[in-house]
Order: C-alpha cells, then structure tokens, then sequence
C-alpha cells in the first residue's frame, strides 16, 4: 500500500484540482507581488501573511514559493525558506545575451531540421501581421506582443530540441530575459517605429534563411534580434519612464557608484 503523505498541521486534507487550483493561484499572486516590488529586494518572505494575503492554505504558498526559486525569482535561504533575489544590471545583460544563444541555437536546428517549406506557414503569418501594424500604439500593442511571442514560441518548436526548449524557457523565466520584455519600453522610447521596422526585418531574415537551410546566418540573424534588446536596455537606462515599463524592474539594481 502507498504511503500517504503526512497532512500539514492545521490544513484540511483537499482534492487535487483544489490544490492545483490554489498553487495556480499563489504562483501567480506571488509572481505578481515580485515584479511589481510589493516584495523587496533581499526580503526574506514569511509565508503566513501570504495565507491571509492571497486566500490560500501553506501548502499552496510553500509549493508556488519553490517554483519560483526554481525559476530564479527567489533564493533559498541556508537557515531554510525563501529570499527575494535581487539582480544585477549585467545579471540582466547576461540574461538576455543566453537567451540570444539559445534562441540563435533554435534557428540552426530549425535550418538543419526542416523537413517541408509549409513547416514555416505559421511564422510567415505572424511576420505578415506583425508588417501590417501601423506601430507600436494603445490599440496595436497587445496584438503585437501576442503575434512576437507566437513567432518566438514557433521558431522553438522548428528547433525540434527539448533541450533547447527547456534552456529558453528557463531564461524566459527571468521576466527582464523574455523575447517580449523590451517592447513595452521600446514603444515609448525615441525612433520607435524604426526599432519596430528592425525587429520585423529580424523575424522576416530568421524565416528566410532557415526555409534555404542557412544554419550558420539562422542563429547570427537570431543572436542578433536579441542583442537589439540589450541595447534598448541600454537607451532605457537614461529614460526614468521607459526604464520603469521593463518587467521586474524592482527586481533589478542599478548601482549608482
């Protein structure tokens, strides 16, 4: 016979959609609780504030608590439990630049891997569609960060890798790293649109050189695309507003000497 579980002291034994329901629900309160700085940096996290806070039981929160510090949003303390991690601005430039090498890495295998043309039909639409935005604006910004991560999440799949599936997803876990991270404060940055008319010639290259099974051009021309981000990073440094919109800015530290 399995052995069960022993109960947490004080929680009602629950049905798994139940639990699974409440981890859902902790993950994603307390992810939002980091990226918008309600947790600070370095701020050991107490757990029975958050059972009031977010409406669920311990068990929930300690599990949503080791996701995240699976994901690098938090660090485990040596005394036991969990700390806010704080991440420095090369921590983030390093974040973005692995990102660029694996997602570089994708489009290679995609090159080498192709099997038929129609295997690129998906990210020739969302190029299309992305071209046929009239900018960055309020009405066009959410449909442009669906159609990017779309393009992003298919050149994965054409890389046919789980291990490279598993490294981008991984580095994405960091918000800052993500392939959409930069967009919200590229849209309100000076020359927006020429940065948008660059991003769009990326997708369309990476697309092009992979349907001709240029491996070699795939991964520069995806490398490439990532570093555009880095140096948005860069431009939103002297941009107090810009600099705000990048996600988990809380969790990053500038230092000022």
């Amino acid at each position: 016979m399995a052995k069960q579980q022993a109960a947490v002291p004080g929680e009602r034994h629950q049905g798994p959609a139940i639990v699974d329901s409440q981890i859902g629900r902790a993950f994603i309160g307390l992810r939002e609780m980091l990226l918008h700085g309600e947790l600070a940096r370095g701020e050991r996290i107490s757990e029975l504030p958050l059972v009031a806070r977010l409406g669920t039981s311990r068990t929930p929160i300690r599990l949503a608590l080791e996701r995240l510090a699976h994901m690098g949003l938090l660090d485990v303390v040596a005394t036991g439990g969990f700390a806010v991690r704080g991440f420095t601005l090369a921590e983030v430039q390093d974040a973005i630049e692995l990102r660029g090498v694996l997602e570089g890495t994708a489009a290679r295998f995609a090159a080498e891997r192709l099997r038929e043309d129609a295997e690129l039909n998906m990210l020739r639409q969302c190029c299309a569609r992305m071209e046929a935005l009239d900018g960055l604006t309020m009405d066009t910004f959410a449909g442009y960060m669906d159609l990017n991560e779309s393009f992003h999440s298919g050149l994965v799949d054409l890389a046919k890798s789980e291990m490279v599936r598993r490294g981008i997803v991984q580095v994405s876990s960091l918000p800052f790293a993500s392939a959409s991270a930069m967009v919200f404060p590229t849209s309100i940055l000076p020359n927006a649109g020429a940065n948008l008319v660059i991003a769009n010639d990326h997708h369309r290259s990476i697309v092009d050189a992979i349907a001709q099974r240029q491996g070699a051009r795939a991964e520069s021309l995806a490398r490439e695309h990532a570093y555009v981000a880095r140096r948005v990073l860069g431009v939103a440094l002297s941009d107090t507003t810009a600099f705000s919109r990048i996600p988990g800015r809380p969790l990053i530290h500038i230092s000022t000497t």
